[in-house]
């Protein structure tokens, strides 16, 4: 893509320059006014928290179980925009739709048993990640869906079934095939009367829909039946059906909503991280258990993810700032 860095270079001269037409004329030798500061809220799930170790360390303290890591797009992009843009990073693990919009969350951390067991959990209820958003803001990003999909369901049943079948055959989707729609249409309702929500709560933002990034490859034959830092004892034939009728139109549902809701775009995330899927060399999501070691990922983006991620993200901001 276009270097992000290029255009920050350009851009954050024009919003100092923009800060400064707007502010008093300075005396002599009085100090510079700083540059213009954009109010972000990101919003979203564990794809935009981080929460596994690959995604870099918990930086809560006292930890609230939505595992938002130093290095997940939402905090290397506060990173790279320096006092350009004002952060509020309330995304959360394990977060739905509805989680987003109206329905308040617990937590889970790392607690997922039979992976692993979390010493802190049970963790306090969190509130809606929409009660962050008010009229001051101006960016919004959500990056949500794949568990009101009920995805991380979906991949258990595909391991248990797949782990009797010697990775032959379809059992993964012989079994839920018939549930995808019904689930597909739901992630749109609910998405729809998100961003409607949204907009209300402000409504000179620009809202900014991220979608999720390649996580099978297009030639399944590059998984190995039952690596678990692939996808295990999923069937290659299960995968193809998970990449063709489950995630890929969960990014369709996602753009139709955004392109049908007013000052929201789509940052597509799918196209650039194609050739870095899970079974991929150089991949940006991990399988299972995290490569090299047996710590769970169970299908999250790791660092160069999310770095790939902030590129992409940040070249959406930044093009909807020097709109305004």
């Amino acid at each position: 893509m276009a270097s992000f860095r290029t255009r920050l270079a350009l851009l954050l001269p024009a919003a100092a320059l923009a800060a400064g037409a707007l502010a008093p004329v300075q005396l002599a030798g009085a100090q510079p006014a700083a540059a213009a500061s954009y109010d972000w809220v990101a919003l979203g799930d564990s794809y935009t928290a981080g929460v596994i170790p690959a995604a870099g360390d918990t930086f809560e303290v006292p930890r609230d179980g939505c595992e938002r890591t130093d290095r997940s797009y939402p905090q290397v992009i506060d990173r790279d925009l320096g006092g350009l843009i004002d952060l509020t990073n309330v995304s959360c693990g394990a977060a739905t739709i509805e989680n987003v919009t109206f329905r308040a969350q617990e937590p889970i951390g790392r607690h997922l048993p039979p992976f692993s067991e979390d010493p802190d959990y049970p963790f306090p209820p969190v509130p809606p990640q929409s009660e962050a958003v008010g009229p001051g803001t101006d960016v919004i990003t959500v990056g949500v869906g794949g568990n009101t999909l009920r995805f991380a369901d979906i991949l258990r049943t595909c391991l248990e079934l797949g782990s009797g079948s010697g990775g032959v055959g379809t059992p993964c989707r012989d079994d839920l095939a018939d549930d995808i729609p019904g689930r597909l249409t739901k992630v749109g309702k609910d998405y729809d009367e998100m961003l409607t929500v949204l907009h209300e709560r402000a409504a000179h933002a620009k809202i900014l829909a991220v979608g999720y990034p390649t996580v099978i490859p297009e030639d399944t034959s590059k998984c190995r039946y039952n690596d678990l830092e692939q996808f295990g004892p999923i069937t290659q034939g299960d995968l193809d059906w998970l990449r063709q009728d489950v995630l890929e139109p969960l990014n369709k549902v996602i753009e139709k909503s955004a392109g049908t809701h007013g000052s929201t775009g789509f940052v597509d995330l799918y196209d650039s991280s194609r050739n870095h899927s899970v079974c991929d060399a150089g991949k940006w999501v991990e399988g299972i258990l995290t490569s090299g070691s047996t710590q769970p990922a169970l299908v999250h983006p790791n660092a160069r993810g999310h770095r790939n991620a902030a590129d992409h993200v940040t070249s959406a901001i930044l093009n909807s700032i020097s709109a305004d």
